[in-house]
């Protein structure tokens, strides 16, 4: 199947009556006298003309001549398959037109998918009613209006209690803190002892022996700092090793 050609100006869709149908195509074929005209439609039908230049076929006898062309095509019908349409109008050289009644508008959107554009419409008076865009009409308004809602709530809120609240004391009414009493927290001439203040060493004291003779101390370095007879210990002089110098051997100067 070849890729029609169609102008879009030149491919319309008349909507018209299913009893009007007739009527309106002896017009269309009044309208384009001496053109070659082919008028498709789904079944083999009944209708007839007195001109040479107009064949009435169906799908089935279009599809059998290959050969058939003409300059105008008129469906009188849509088919239920979109593929079937667009066979149609591969046989029209330059114009085609379809006559729509209401009951095959499902049937033109597959067609627009399928040719990838919308088809123009045109009604032609007296054969199709006109559609009106009907507008949006205004809701009509409530009983309850706005201002009717807002007394209902004003109401609704004086009928309420009210909430008593106990004065506060403001902020100047409480007793301001007197800083220059406070003696400054690097104040090194106090007498007293904060947490953090290291605890001053004692002096570590020879108590005595227990009663295995082992010297006992006041404090818990005590067996380090003495001797077990509560002498206390020196410290012995480091032993330091030998200094040995040694000299690179050098090899003797040859002769």
């Amino acid at each position: 199947m070849s890729t029609p050609t169609l102008k879009r100006h030149n491919h319309r869709v008349h909507p018209c009556e299913i009893e009007k149908k007739e009527e309106l195509l002896q017009l269309l074929l009044s309208q384009n006298i001496g053109k070659k005209i082919i008028v498709v439609s789904s079944e083999k039908s009944e209708l007839s003309t007195e001109q040479e230049n107009v064949s009435i076929v169906s799908d089935k006898e279009l599809y059998k001549n290959p050969e058939l062309r003409c300059e105008l095509l008129i469906s009188y019908d849509l088919p239920q398959k979109a593929i079937v349409y667009m066979s149609r109008i591969t046989k029209s050289d330059s114009h085609a037109l379809v006559l729509m009644d209401p009951s095959e508008e499902k049937l033109l959107h597959p067609i627009e998918t399928l040719n990838e554009r919308t088809i123009m419409q045109e009604i032609i008076e007296g054969f199709a009613e006109e559609r009106v865009d009907k507008q949006a009409q205004p809701s009509k308004p409530s009983a309850d209006t706005r201002e009717e809602r807002k007394k209902a709530f004003v109401s609704r809120d004086e009928e309420k209690p009210k909430r008593e609240f106990k004065d506060k004391k403001s902020y100047d009414d409480k007793p301001k803190r007197d800083f220059k009493d406070k003696k400054p927290y690097s104040d090194k001439s106090s007498t007293e002892r904060k947490p953090w203040d290291k605890k001053k060493k004692e002096e570590n004291k020879f108590l005595g022996k227990d009663e295995n003779g082992k010297a006992i101390f006041s404090g818990k370095s005590g067996e380090r700092n003495h001797r077990h007879d509560g002498t206390p210990k020196f410290n012995a002089p480091k032993l330091t090793g030998k200094k040995i110098s040694i000299k690179g051997k050098t090899k003797k100067e040859e002769k």
